[in-house]
């Protein structure tokens, strides 16, 4: 594997890590976040709600292929 291939490898898992749908969760709450930021709305209240929304839909995925295994 070449050297770039290699970095955009561990990029990725850095990134992305076990779960791809959190970075994705993630990347999108920081986009509604700003938009939201540049009305008159206060934005501070939707980082903290993504965080509990994309943990528990983790842990309910990770909870039901534990019990199918």
């Amino acid at each position: 594997m070449s050297r770039a291939a290699t970095a955009l490898r561990g990029a990725w898992l850095f990134v992305a890590g076990d779960d791809w749908r959190v970075a994705l969760g993630v990347v999108a709450a920081i986009a509604v976040t700003a938009l939201v930021a540049t009305s008159t709305v206060a934005a501070w209240w939707i980082l903290p709600l993504a965080v509990v929304a994309l943990l528990a839909g983790s842990l309910r995925r990770t909870v039901r292929q534990t019990r199918g295994r």
